[in-house]
């Protein structure tokens, strides 16, 4: 597990507000552009003058250096080409990574849902200066990045100035494939879904859940009532339009009962979405406080996992297992699974060591390491 933020001892920092910086080694970068970099430094070898920002993982003694920050040891990942947010009091978060596929980009912690599960459990507050750092970030990214991801809280929330963020990021970053993980309810307006799609990004996928065929049992899971019809109507408006859709279904306690169920929906009703995801539960935010609503071990359900994978596939929808250990599936699902674990929290147990599959396997969300998993996990030798 990585530590994506921290919090560095500053040293005679003028920083007035935060600041998105390039982390370099480089000492000899052209004057005009040395205020976008935070030099990293090796001792006293590399310092240079008219850098934005200075940080080490050991401390340096430079007397009179401006915005020198310490940071933890936790954060020595962090090098060449990553970009990082420096509060002036010291705050450091890693925001871009550029030898990691995971790079996913928070731009609110505000959201219309309240779900039993989120893992991001929302706010409100004002936090748009989340959008602005995210508009900025865009033009420090390399063009050549494969794939970046919004997420939120619900970023569409931001209604026309989301649709400018995803306009941005096709101009500047043009072939970079884009996830987006939203509720879809937005979409439910149809005069927005038609300025979302005339952006015509090449690749920009609608990360979606649908939790149960059932409405009200949607709509229980993300505690807001209406929420499955909008959401139906949102992705149906979405296709309508020709922009690509995925479905998330979270499984857990509140949705087994009806996998299959949904999993039979959505093959009669919206076929023509281009990704269906099952996914396993993060013990993160609100599932923690719910964790008895939601507990069920990966174990018990294994078959019923394998019939809706079953179902999904037969009508040919591009299906994936995310979020599972390769001990607690059945053998049929595996041509479907994928290791999905964003790198920066992704663990494995002691069970795993002698494991011939390790490396195949996508192994644990850190959180579901320290609070809870399966009791089947075992070695496969």
């Amino acid at each position: 597990m990585l530590k994506l933020h921290g919090s560095a001892i500053s040293h005679d920092a003028t920083l007035m507000q935060r600041g998105l910086f390039i982390v370099t080694k480089k000492s000899e970068l052209p004057r005009t552009i040395k205020s976008k970099y935070a030099l990293l430094l090796d001792n006293y070898l590399n310092y240079e003058e008219g850098y934005g920002a200075y940080i080490s993982f050991s401390e340096v003694k430079i007397s009179n250096i401006k915005n020198y920050f310490y940071l933890p040891k936790e954060m020595d990942y962090l090098g060449e080409g990553d970009i990082i947010r420096i509060e002036p009091s010291g705050r450091i978060n890693s925001l871009f990574r550029i030898n990691s596929s995971h790079n996913t980009i928070l731009l609110t912690e505000q959201c219309n849902h309240y779900c039993l599960m989120c893992s991001q459990p929302p706010k409100n507050i004002d936090d748009s200066w989340l959008m602005d750092d995210a508009m900025a970030l865009l033009d420090l990214i390399p063009r050549e990045t494969r794939n970046i991801g919004f997420s939120g809280g619900e970023p569409t929330l931001y209604g026309d100035h989301f649709i400018d963020l995803i306009n941005k990021t096709k101009l500047i970053l043009p072939n970079t494939t884009v996830d987006v993980l939203s509720n879809g309810r937005a979409f439910s307006d149809s005069i927005f879904t038609s300025k979302f799609a005339a952006i015509n990004h090449f690749d920009c996928v609608l990360g979606i859940p649908i939790y149960s065929d059932d409405p009200a049992r949607h709509d229980y899971v993300v505690q807001s009532k209406g929420a499955f019809d909008e959401t139906i109507l949102g992705i149906l408006n979405l296709k309508k339009y020709q922009q690509k859709v995925e479905i998330r279904i979270v499984i857990h306690k509140q949705t087994i009962d009806r996998l299959v169920q949904t999993c039979e929906f959505i093959a009669s009703n919206l076929l023509f979405v281009d990704h269906v995801a099952l996914m396993g539960l993060e013990m993160m935010g609100f599932t923690r406080a719910n964790l008895d609503q939601l507990w069920i071990d990966p174990f018990e359900y294994k078959d019923i996992l394998s019939e809706a994978v079953d179902v999904l596939t037969c009508y040919g929808i591009n299906t994936s297992v995310y979020n599972h250990q390769l001990c607690v599936i059945n053998d049929d699902v595996l041509p479907n699974y994928k290791k999905s674990i964003s790198d920066w929290k992704n663990e494995y147990v002691d069970q795993c060591d002698s494991c011939l599959k390790k490396s195949e396997c996508g192994g644990f969300f850190s959180s579901s390491k320290m609070y809870r998993y399966s009791d089947h996990i075992k070695a496969i030798i």
